[in-house]
């Protein structure tokens, strides 16, 4: 029922033309006294720069501004444990029941994420369940590590089985590494480089153990623009075999533990850093996050302001904008694909029209496939293809061809009645299963959409092709 009223009040202003329709799922509350807490034990600048300044009406404001309708509120770093498990539970406690007492108060603006009092196991078990079952939190926010406890770490497994019993989204936040070099550190803001680099080492060593496919039901949002990992994973994937020659690592279901995996565009996002995440995730896998308030708000605002025009003029990512600013972190958080009528291909076959929603989307994928994976990428293409043709209205025609001088570089027509089609054709799960199947196949991806040369004609040319004429 949590879900669906989530789903339901988000679909309300987004779908009724309120302007705030953005979902920011990277974001931070800072309440005076968490602030106090670490104040307590001099960890006000544990991570090496001064926590900025917040309240909830700065926070609204900032929100108006940019037009974001809902944020996702998770505690900053760093993690408030100094050696005392009970101050640590009682602080995360009162920091819970605020965050619920925000939802409570504001329900159209705010959600949240609960923090946990880690490294006790025991004690972030019992508030993991309090949070979800009686708070009504959204999800969980993890820190990378916890005073060097890390995530993947085998502890934390009767954690990860708690989380996974109730299908939570867990959005995942960077900490100082431990150990650090003070030096480096005072020299290079952690946020600059250990900040990605930390959260790429606490998911390569989640994807060592097989954390996401063991606990199947879990969703992971990966901070700042997929931090390493699009540069990481070829490079893991290339070293393990040596490895395992050796017996020192085990085999890693690459496949299985990224279709897990989510991504923020808290940081440096452009349609460059996107392209680079969809090395390793999918659109569907994409969300907005503004990291406020780390910086000032109308740096934010004109951020987003960019991005937003960025995503408008780039041909490729154009239609994707709403998916990757509010659409998918309504999937996300729900639980459940976006109910939005597709107009079956029958009924539409307008391919020049004024209204764009109602174009066709022609478009030829130009694909080259390393060789040694050439007869398994031809049939999960020519499997993806059928089953969706088969089963999406919206799917006119998905037809795979291979270059006779080249049977490595594959072409595949692809045609969908519009783009709300298309956009629902990448949420589907064959599609999301063929992606992350065939990621480590792909040498390289090209998406060219096509116009047609006379338009007037389209409409008969398909009657024809339906036999209907």
């Amino acid at each position: 029922m949590k879900r669906f009223l989530f789903i339901i009040s988000l679909m309300i202003s987004c779908l009724t033309g309120n302007a705030q329709n953005v979902v920011d799922v990277h974001c931070h509350n800072i309440p005076p006294f968490y602030m106090e807490a670490l104040e307590k034990h001099n960890a006000a600048l544990d991570e090496g720069f001064p926590l900025p300044e917040w309240n909830v009406d700065s926070h609204l404001a900032f929100m108006d501004s940019a037009g974001i309708g809902r944020s996702i509120l998770t505690m900053p770093a760093p993690q408030p444990y100094f050696g005392d498990s009970k101050e640590c539970r009682e602080t995360i406690r009162r920091y819970n029941e605020y965050c619920a007492g925000l939802k409570t108060a504001y329900p159209e603006r705010f959600r949240f994420c609960a923090s946990l009092p880690l490294p006790d196991v025991d004690a972030a078990i019992a508030e993991a369940v309090y949070a979800l079952d009686t708070l009504g939190a959204d999800g969980i926010k993890l820190a990378t590590n916890s005073r060097g406890q890390y995530l993947g770490d085998e502890a934390l497994d009767p954690l990860m089985e708690v989380l996974d019993k109730r299908n939570a989204v867990i959005i995942l936040h960077p900490h100082k590494p431990v150990p650090v070099n003070g030096k480096l550190m005072a020299a290079v803001p952690l946020a600059a480089y250990e900040y990605p680099a930390e959260t790429t080492r606490a998911i390569m060593n989640m994807m060592a153990r097989n954390i996401l496919v063991r606990y199947s039901n879990l969703k992971v949002v990966v901070p700042h623009c997929g931090s390493f990992l699009p540069l990481a994973i070829p490079r893991l994937k290339a070293i393990i075999p040596a490895m395992q020659a050796k017996g020192l690592m085990d085999d890693i279901d690459f496949e299985g533990n990224l279709s897990r995996l989510y991504y923020d565009l808290a940081g440096a996002a452009s349609p460059a850093t996107i392209r680079s995440m969809l090395t390793v995730t999918s659109l569907d896998h994409i969300l907005y996050g503004s990291d406020y308030p780390y910086q000032p708000a109308e740096v934010l605002v004109g951020n987003l302001r960019l991005l937003e025009k960025a995503l408008s003029e780039d041909k490729e990512l154009s239609s994707y904008k709403e998916m990757f600013l509010w659409e998918n972190a309504i999937r996300l958080f729900s639980g459940q694909p976006i109910s939005r009528e597709i107009v079956k291909a029958e009924n539409n076959v307008s391919v020049m029209g004024d209204n764009k929603e109602t174009e066709m989307l022609v478009r030829i994928s130009e694909i080259e496939i390393y060789p040694e994976y050439h007869e398994e990428y031809l049939r999960m293409a020519l499997e993806v293809g059928a089953t969706s043709v088969r089963e999406e209205p919206g799917v006119i025609a998905i037809y795979p061809m291979v270059q006779q001088r080249d049977s490595c570089q594959i072409r595949i027509l692809e045609i969908y009645a519009n783009r709300d089609a298309y956009k629902h054709h990448i949420a589907t799960e064959h599609f999301k299963a063929y992606k992350q199947g065939t990621l480590h196949m792909v040498k390289s991806l090209e998406l060219v959409d096509m116009m047609s040369m006379n338009p007037a004609a389209m409409p008969e040319i398909f009657l024809k092709m339906r036999g209907e004429k």
